[in-house]
């Protein structure tokens, strides 16, 4: 599997030349940014080059439309899906993400209508780049209550949605949070297929109840009680090969990205030592 860096739990990164070097100091092997952003600011020869330079791969970037609001927001949001996906072609990038709130104040039948067939488009425009799209679940227990009418928050229920969406490039975006925070264990990974996989999120829980874990209060991998072991072994077993990218989501005290970084190394040459 290949070591990833998201932004978050990064601390201050001046620029992406140095969250680039950055990854590659501490021993990471891909992020996760947007190509387009990185070859408008560079140029795309360079910014081949400073992944060249540095060996480091993109392991994923954002889907940047919105398909969870109104049609005229979503329409809008396709105008540059084409161009995103073509850059992020240009920089050997075939991973495209987003995460589905377990809520919503829209009535939660139309929504998931809508929501199919415009999850179909954004799938159908990426494939044609090569591009998997990427759905995460998101467990935290107190956001199933925090908009009126409950939604998707299961993996199970998300495999479901992936076949009803019904386009081959769909699969899941797996984060070691929302497994934990489901109550999942390693069986439920152990049922996946690889291809199924398009992308893994990795950080780690306080010993807390799970209903009580809070979505933007995560620990860096190692410093929990999540079983990280199982996780990747499992992931390991299934035949997973791809990306497992740290995301911290939290209000660390600390904004000093060397310090966490070398914090998120620890972490992870901890939890990959236990394979």
């Amino acid at each position: 599997m290949i070591k990833g860096l998201t932004r978050a739990g990064i601390g201050e990164i001046q620029s992406e030349e140095q969250y680039i070097s950055y990854a590659s100091q501490f021993g990471f092997q891909s992020v996760d940014l947007s190509p387009l952003d990185l070859i408008r600011q560079y140029g795309k020869e360079k910014a081949q080059d400073l992944l060249q330079h540095y060996k480091i791969t993109l392991g994923s970037f954002d889907l940047n439309v919105d398909w969870r609001s109104t049609e005229e927001r979503f329409r809008e949001g396709l105008v540059t899906l084409a161009e995103q996906a073509a850059a992020a072609a240009s920089l050997n990038c075939f991973n495209c993400c987003t995460y589905i709130l377990p809520s919503t104040d829209q009535a939660a039948a139309p929504f998931m209508i809508a929501a199919t067939r415009r999850l179909r488009l954004c799938a159908e425009i990426l494939g044609a780049y090569g591009i998997r799209l990427g759905l995460e679940f998101v467990g935290s227990q107190h956001l199933r209550t925090a908009w009126a009418n409950p939604f998707i928050w299961s993996m199970d229920d998300t495999l479901d949605w992936i076949d009803t969406i019904n386009a081959r490039n769909v699969g899941l975006l797996l984060d070691s949070y929302h497994w934990h925070t489901n109550g999942l264990d390693t069986s439920a990974i152990l049922k996946l297929k690889p291809e199924q996989i398009v992308h893994v999120h990795i950080n780690d829980a306080r010993d807390l109840a799970i209903e009580d874990l809070i979505d933007n209060d995560r620990l860096y991998p190692g410093e929990g009680v999540i079983n990280l072991s199982g996780f990747l072994s499992s992931l390991t077993a299934i035949g997973y090969t791809g990306v497992v990218a740290q995301e911290v989501l939290s209000s660390s005290s600390s904004n000093n990205a060397v310090e966490l970084l070398t914090r998120s190394k620890a972490g992870f040459d901890n939890v990959f030592a236990q394979l």
